[in-house]
């Protein structure tokens, strides 16, 4: 079973006409998902996320910051590229809480989740919110499933073009869970080295500029998925980003939608070899509106598969 969780309000986070990281990202995707192939996903609205599933990845006055900064209209900045509108702040804690409310219902009845929402998640760091994010939705599940749920090993797959550098800093020193990124350098926010290791739970695969298929299929067989398989983990988390893709516009790799397809199938492997299955994604990235909606239609359909 696929469970796809989504919430209206997410479509509320609305940092302004110049920003790629816009409602009509979300509304895409979700359009994309409303076509007779995926008539059988079971779409469930997302929750809240409750302060203590927060304080669990942010600090309290990270996680303050947030739900306090409500403006009347118009847009604040938090930093050069991350704004608040006013129905952000319940976005974020929407965001969360779809991840949360996945993280019970798939360790409890088995399945597999995606989590449609926005804003996204995982350049947002213990105490900041950075790189259009509030939240670190990601690192939120990760937490859940150690603190509510007693995991010992949690995976966090995350091929975003851009490093997640705030769910590396969450669990650096965290050894029950491994951090594993493909990512292209030079970019920002300019971390993601290969000698990045934390506690030995953080595998970081810097990709070139220009770089394609090859590379990224040869990076995540040779390098990632063998580290992935070797944690054996009990439940796979993933950062879904689609700006990799060849038409993107922050970026310049050159994966096509059959690409995510690949790698979805090799991470449902993963969790079908170690977790009984068990795998949620959450939507990060992708700022080209067909590419994204293209690449998530694909990477959905490989989620349901048996």
């Amino acid at each position: 079973m696929l469970r796809l969780y989504t919430h209206t309000t997410c479509l509320q986070h609305d940092p302004g006409p110049d920003q790629p990281e816009s409602p009509a990202r979300l509304r895409a995707v979700l359009q994309a998902l409303d076509h007779d192939r995926f008539v059988a996903v079971d779409r469930i609205e997302a929750p809240r996320a409750t302060r203590e599933q927060l304080l669990r990845v942010h600090t309290a006055e990270h996680v303050d910051r947030i739900l306090n900064t409500l403006p009347d209209s118009g847009t604040v900045r938090l930093d050069e590229d991350t704004l608040m509108s006013p129905g952000s702040a319940e976005a974020a804690l929407r965001a969360a809480g779809a991840l949360v409310a996945a993280v019970d219902a798939v360790l409890g009845q088995g399945g597999r989740a995606f989590c449609a929402v926005r804003p996204p998640g995982h350049h947002a760091t213990p105490d900041r919110a950075m790189g259009f994010c509030l939240f670190n939705n990601v690192a939120v599940a990760a937490a859940h499933a150690i603190a509510a749920h007693g995991l010992k090993r949690v995976a966090i797959a995350d091929f975003d073009v851009h490093h997640g550098n705030g769910t590396q800093d969450i669990f650096a020193h965290e050894p029950r869970v491994l951090f594993l990124s493909s990512h292209q350098m030079p970019l920002y926010p300019e971390t993601g080295r290969e000698d990045e290791r934390g506690a030995g739970n953080i595998v970081n695969g810097p990709l070139s500029p220009g770089d394609g298929s090859y590379e990224f299929r040869e990076l995540w067989e040779g390098v990632l998925l063998p580290r992935m398989h070797a944690f054996k983990p009990q439940l796979v988390l993933v950062s879904a980003g689609f700006d990799a893709h060849r038409n993107d516009p922050l970026a310049d790799l050159r994966l096509g939608s059959e690409d995510y397809a690949w790698i979805t199938s090799r991470l449902v492997a993963v969790a079908e070899a170690h977790a009984d299955g068990r795998l949620i994604s959450t939507l990060e990235g992708g700022y080209n509106l067909l590419a994204l909606a293209t690449s998530v239609a694909e990477h959905v359909s490989e989620l349901m598969e048996p």
